[in-house]
């Protein structure tokens, strides 16, 4: 446990290389199976489930980052958290771009039919936009250019994000009858959420 807390710049930057290309792989692993023809009979439901599972799998492992280091000492899993987040979005634009092409062909006045429709897909498409400004500011000059209290105030916009995209996952699967991932999934997220607000008031309080 010492050896992990102290773990050095260098050592670091490996640990994080391995996990970007470690994150790469579900993406790789669509295009192999695109390559091949291994998508099954729905090629478009495939892309769009796996895809949408993942943004959620990133999300929760960018929200879990702060509380893990709170927890183990860890401070040099903070330089990991900016990674996961922009996977994130990496895979919910994936995500978008596939209901926006397959099921649209990019025909912007049918896809905003559908948003406003389906309630779904509104609130998939909300958490989808609030992450935009996230990606956007992520880097360092960005934090500058805003300031870090504001900066720090856009970035609380994730306390929305993950709840629709909860939210829009159980809608999706509650149609078919399969709740017990949504469930698994808004068990974390709120485990997460009760966390944060646990060490906030703990930093508030001073005990």
């Amino acid at each position: 446990m010492n050896s992990l807390r102290n773990l050095n710049p260098r050592q670091v930057g490996i640990l994080k290389a391995i996990l970007f290309a470690l994150s790469l792989l579900p993406f790789v692993r669509l295009a192999a199976f695109s390559f091949l023809d291994k998508l099954g009979a729905n090629p478009i439901e495939f892309i769009t489930r796996n895809t949408g599972d993942w943004t959620l799998y990133f999300l929760c492992i960018t929200m879990a980052v702060t509380p893990l280091r709170r927890l183990t000492g860890w401070n040099w899993l903070i330089r990991l958290r900016r990674m996961f987040g922009l996977f994130s979005f990496f895979y919910v634009a994936l995500h978008f771009m596939t209901f926006f092409w397959f099921d649209h062909w990019f025909d912007v006045v049918e896809m905003w039919t559908d948003v406003l429709k389906r309630p779904f897909i509104t609130v998939g498409f909300s958490a989808f936009v609030l992450l935009i400004p996230l990606a956007a500011t992520s880097t360092n000059g960005m934090v500058r250019r805003l300031g870090a209290r504001r900066w720090l105030w856009l970035h609380r916009l994730m306390y929305a994000i993950l709840p629709l995209g909860i939210l829009h996952f159980w809608w999706m699967k509650a149609g078919k009858n399969l709740l017990a991932q949504p469930i698994l999934f808004a068990t974390i997220v709120s485990v997460l959420l009760l966390l944060r607000m646990f060490y906030k008031l703990k930093a508030k309080n001073n005990f």
